[in-house]
């Protein structure tokens, strides 16, 4: 009676059938760029948005570190970030990877972005509960990550601790420095 099935699109409880939605978070591929350069550009304003190279650059030197998040038709989002042995979040060098080593125990998150059509949908929390999980796998220390005022809270459900405000002026914005102990 209490058992519940997948089928196909749908998950069958109790004999009452509920739509499943059809999300896949997964390592990014070097196809993804472009995509994932339209929604950095979309999400992000000006300065504040990784150049297509960048993007480029991430995917390629680490992976690991860059997943993103999709429904049967697109990617939807993105998490990307980089691994040290240092931590110093207002070096504009490390978002060209400058200083990265896929050893270091320390995650410097770079993006977490969902293009605008998606906000809303709950895709940037499943990608940091993924991300989170990935880097604990991966035998990673902490993660670290700037962002704006209005997104502490929403770090701070999974665990980000506040560390202060930011030396960082990435995109002509202030920023704050936040950090997860794994």
């Amino acid at each position: 009676m209490g058992v519940n099935n997948l089928l196909g699109r749908y998950l069958l409880i109790q004999g009452v059938a509920f739509i499943v939605s059809e999300l896949i978070i997964r390592k990014v591929k070097e196809s993804d760029l472009d995509r994932c350069f339209k929604i950095e550009t979309s999400a992000y304003a000006g300065d504040e948005a990784a150049t297509k190279e960048k993007i480029l650059t991430r995917i390629q030197t680490y992976p690991e570190g860059f997943i993103v998040i999709e429904n049967k038709e697109e990617v939807v989002g993105f998490i990307n970030s980089g691994a040290t042995h240092q931590i110093e979040l207002s070096n504009e060098e490390f978002k060209e990877l400058v200083g990265h080593d896929p050893q270091g125990e320390y995650i410097v998150i770079m993006s977490v972005v969902v293009h605008p059509k998606y906000q809303g949908q709950n895709m940037a929390n499943k990608l940091l509960c993924s991300f989170i999980n990935t880097m604990n796998k991966l035998g990673k220390n902490e993660i670290y990550l700037i962002c704006q005022t209005e997104l502490i809270p929403m770090y701070a459900k999974h665990g980000f601790i506040h560390i202060g405000e930011s030396d960082s002026s990435h995109g002509g914005l202030s920023w704050h420095e936040m950090s997860l102990s794994l």
